[in-house]
Order: C-alpha cells, then structure tokens, then sequence
C-alpha cells in the first residue's frame, strides 16, 4: 500500500494494494518479516491469466508494514531445461526465515514440476546472505524418505497402502488414520503442498505442511542449518482435510490456524492448539469472527506474523481468484485474544497496525 497523506499508515483488507511506484502488488501466499531494520514481504509472482507461468518468489521492503517497495524477485524461476524450478513450474507458499547460526535467510515452498500439474508434490528450498536476495536454489524434493513419523509406530501402521479403497467410507478413514498414505509415500518420502514455517524460541526449526494428498497435516524438525529435514516428524488431524497452515507463539502455548480443502473457494477456518509443537493438538471453534466469518472473510490463512519486540500478531489471509491470481487480494487483521488466551480474529474495513 502507499502511503499518502491522510491515507498514510492504514492497512484495508480487501482492497487493491499498490508499491510506491502505482504497480498493484503481486505477492501472494507468501510472508512477512523483520530483518535488519525493515519488512521484507515475500509471495508468489502470479499472472494476470492463470495459464501463464510465474516469474519467481517476489520480494517486497517496508519500514512501516503499509509503505512497500518493490526488491524484484527473491528467486527467479530459470530458463534451464529439465531444472525442478524450470519456468512453467508451480511455485507456491514461499516461507523465509532467519537461521541466527549461520547467518543466512532460509525459504521454503510448495514445488510442482513443469508439466507435471500436482503430482509431484514436493518442497524446495532456497538460501541467501541477505533478506532481498537473490535467493539460490539448493534442491527440492519430498520429505523424510524412508523414517515413520514418531506418532506412528510400525506395528500399529495400516496394511493396506496398495490398495485402492473407496474414499471416505469408515473403512478407508480407519485405514488413514493408521496412515495407509504414509507408509504408501514412505520409500519415496512424504508428500507436502500448502506449507509453512515456524522458529521456535530454542532456534529450532520446524516446516509444517499438508500431506497424504491433502488429508493430514505433517510437522518435521529441520535441521540446525534449515536446510534440510531431520527425520523427526508427527502426523496431526489425519484425515481432517487440513491446507494453508498459519502458525503462533504466545505464552507457551501454540497456536495454528488452517482452511479446509475446497479448491478455491473459500470455507471455514479451524482452530489448532498444542503445548508442545510436536503435539498432542486438540480442534477449537472457527477463530474468526464478523461479516462472511463463516468463510474467513472469503479468504484462506496463510501466514501469521508477530511484531517485533511486541506481544501483538497479524493474521495474514489471501482472498483468491482463480480466473486471475495476479488480481488475488490481501486481507491482513489483527490478531486479539479473549480472556482465556484464546485467539481470534474479526473483521476490519480499516486499521493501523501502529499502536
């Protein structure tokens, strides 16, 4: 958004966004932080029509989260023949975070290979000295290949991954609750789309992600240089339909926001909380409150953010359209808390994210 005069410092949910320059920002799925003394916002580039192919990972600066500048592109897709992110790939959730001991800026994404639509499946992950880029290219994949995941034992696991069961039968949810798609993708390691990534206050890292074609949420420990996974891994909700994962800190507690699977329309948003980040995880009710709360604001979650040296977060929510990503919105709220700590987030035509 520019800021300009009486306009300057207010973020409108919803509306078109514009840089400094008048360009419409295109930054979708992505996220927001705090590095060296600015906002750095990372999303997908979409185009105007869906068919065209993406051009990278945008990047964004802001000293004040509601004045943007453009940076240009974080990671730029390649022009090379056969490379996993070959322009005409599908690049989607962009995650970065900051690994403190080795100094370098860590992304993530959700990869599709060209010309392979969502059967791959697979993450990427990127590295740089710096917050603006250029981020390079390290590799992609699927996760944890061959390792179970810890809340899943070997003996207790389904029997069953080469079969093909009728879904949603009770027979096919018992079977996926004892992870018949999990030991399915074992050998060649786990599927993972909708993404996101979290630091916890130890440094360690954690990329969370959903699963098993979409049907369970999967949290794995990366390793100290986050570049990679180190096989610990849980399986949460399995079968509960869960994407667009958007996780929180506060007070010890965890906190995590998700969207059913709908395609691109929008549903009710759920409620996730745990004590510890590996679980257990326990459902609470739609955190959102206010017009078209039923359908989070006719948005999906995506990422929340926590202002720096603050005990206040954003809620950061991506309003699609499919005939046209690059026209997609952003709705940004605050996040509030009731009188049991628990999070909610309501509707706001306007507001400020200064105190």
């Amino acid at each position: 958004m520019a800021a300009e005069s009486d306009e300057c410092g207010k973020i409108r949910p919803g509306e078109i966004w514009k840089d400094v320059k008048g360009d419409t920002i295109n930054a979708h799925g992505g996220c927001v932080i705090f590095a060296e003394g600015k906002y750095y916002w990372y999303g997908e580039h979409r185009a105007a029509v869906r068919s065209l192919p993406q051009e990278g990972v945008t990047v964004y600066s802001s000293p004040d989260l509601t004045t943007w500048t453009y940076e240009g592109l974080a990671l730029r897709a390649t022009e090379e023949k056969g490379h996993d992110i070959e322009r005409g790939c599908i690049i989607e959730r962009p995650k970065v975070i900051y690994n403190e001991k080795t100094g370098k800026y860590v992304m993530w994404f959700h990869l599709e290979l060209k010309g392979q639509g969502y059967g791959p499946a697979r993450c990427a992950a990127a590295v740089s000295d710096t917050p603006a880029g250029p981020f390079r290219f390290v590799k992609s994949g699927r996760v944890n290949a061959g390792r179970m995941p810890k809340n899943l034992s070997k003996k207790k696991a389904s029997r069953r991954a080469g079969e093909n069961m009728e879904w949603w039968t009770p027979e096919w949810r018992a079977e996926i609750e004892r992870g018949m798609f999990a030991v399915r993708d074992l050998e060649g390691g786990q599927m993972s789309r909708d993404m996101t990534l979290f630091v916890d206050d130890d440094g360690k890292g954690y990329h969370i992600y959903s699963s098993e074609d979409n049907l369970t949420l999967h949290i794995a420990e990366l390793t100290d240089d986050y570049l990679g996974h180190t096989g610990k891994y849980v399986r949460i909700f399995p079968g509960g339909h869960n994407e667009a994962p958007a996780i929180m800190k506060r007070d010890g507690r965890y906190w995590m926001i998700t969207s059913g699977c709908t395609g691109w329309e929008p549903n009710e948003a759920r409620l996730m909380t745990a004590d510890r980040i590996m679980g257990e995880w326990k459902q609470l009710p739609n955190p959102c409150r206010g017009e078209n709360a039923d359908k989070t604001f006719l948005g999906q979650s995506n990422y929340i953010m926590k202002l720096p040296g603050e005990d206040r977060f954003i809620a950061m929510f991506d309003k699609w359209d499919p005939k046209s990503l690059m026209n997609s919105r952003y709705l940004w709220l605050p996040v509030y808390f009731d009188a049991e700590g628990v999070p909610y987030v309501s509707w706001k035509n306007e507001w400020s994210p200064r105190k």
